[in-house]
């Protein structure tokens, strides 16, 4: 995987990953990592 400037770091991510993972519905199981996922919107 390429890493980009913009691209923040797992124990960066795990700071905010509370209150990502709160606002998911009730919907079926993830495909994709959230990690994985909030870097690409950020690039």
């Amino acid at each position: 995987m390429r890493q980009y400037p913009s691209e923040i770091s797992r124990e960066e991510y795990n700071l905010i990953r509370e209150d990502l993972e709160g606002a998911k519905k009730t919907t079926r199981p993830r495909k994709y990592d959230l990690y994985d996922v909030f870097v690409r919107c950020y690039m």
